[in-house]
């Protein structure tokens, strides 16, 4: 992997003083306007996903080397970082279209890499869902999408963090054991697709190849992996590309993520941090809903706090500098 000078710096911005990306990512838009719905009867405003974003950002960024927002409702919170944290713009539309073939990918179109770049971004971060096995006709569409994006961020010698979400055109839910199943190749064979260097991409943002609630050991019910299969999946993720690459949290607790990250680097994944989203904030939504501004700083300054440097601490002994990438 070579580097300019200025995606160096840019990548150095993100990382902590060993190389290791830690960062907080809130650029949910549709899944966070769900969750404080959940909690309150009337219907979340623009106004109150701006403000849980910012009360985040600016009291949990104190703990965390970077933060990943997105511009349409996460500028406000960027500015209200601590002053040594990195920032990470998200460049695709939320979610996709339920009812068209394929979870097409879109991006914001107000938005370019170097509007992105103008407003303070050390990378721009696109998320991709991809299925490996889904027909030629919808992969090279997405596959044209990302030398699209990568190709901008080269014009504007900005770092590409690339997020695959892997899922299966014929599985409806992808936390079942059928779907735990399939996972590790959709997972590393996405990875080695995206891995080639006509895209650009400068870091993978992944998904662990394996669901963890079905290893053996971890699983309070069915098992679809022993230890030792979920082992040799880290393995062959690793193997699976030259590039640097973080995991993303999927939504699990912080518990059952911390402990995943110890079960990769003990099977030998050189990953090289984490964008650790709900796992670290997600139960302060339920305060901000029903409490207010105060209490949920003071759910920020304390578990939010603890969720944080419980998982640097994991982090420092797991993960690998993606300098020797």
């Amino acid at each position: 992997m070579k580097l300019t000078e200025q995606k160096r710096k840019y990548l150095e911005n993100l990382s902590d003083k060993n190389g290791f990306i830690s960062a907080l990512a809130i650029d949910q838009r549709g899944a966070l306007k769900k969750m404080i719905n959940k909690n309150q009867e009337k219907e979340a405003t623009a106004e109150q996903i701006k403000e849980f974003k910012t009360l985040v950002s600016k009291h949990l960024t104190k703990y965390s080397s970077s933060i990943l927002l997105d511009p349409e409702y996460g500028l406000e919170a960027s500015k209200a970082r601590d002053k040594n944290a990195g920032l990470l713009l998200a460049y695709e539309k939320t979610g996709y279209d339920a009812n068209a073939v394929g979870r097409l990918p879109d991006c914001l179109v107000e938005w370019s890499a170097k509007r992105l770049k103008e407003e303070g971004a050390d990378a721009v971060k696109f998320l991709l869902y991809y299925d490996v096995d889904e027909c030629e006709e919808i992969n090279i569409q997405k596959k044209a999408y990302m030398e699209r994006v990568g190709a901008e961020c080269v014009a504007e010698d900005i770092p590409f963090f690339l997020e695959i979400l892997s899922y299966d055109c014929k599985i409806d839910d992808n936390s079942t054991a059928e779907y735990a199943k399939v996972k590790p190749r959709k997972v590393i064979e996405a990875m080695k697709v995206f891995s080639d260097p006509r895209y650009n991409v400068d870091v993978l943002k992944v998904e662990v190849p394996v669901n963890m609630k079905f290893v053996e050991g971890f699983s309070d019910g069915e098992t679809v992996y022993t230890k030792e299969e979920a082992a040799n999946y880290f393995k062959l993720q690793e193997e699976a590309t030259s590039l640097p690459y973080i995991y993303l949290s999927a939504g699990v607790s912080a518990k059952l993520f911390q402990d995943t990250l110890k079960f990769a680097h003990d099977s030998g994944a050189k990953f090289n941090g984490v964008l650790c989203g709900r796992a670290t904030w997600a139960n302060g939504v339920e305060v901000f809903a029903k409490e207010g501004e105060k209490a949920t700083v003071e759910w920020l300054d304390t578990v939010g706090r603890k969720n944080i440097e419980e998982l640097n601490e994991v982090v420092e002994k797991t993960a690998t500098s993606w300098k020797e990438k």
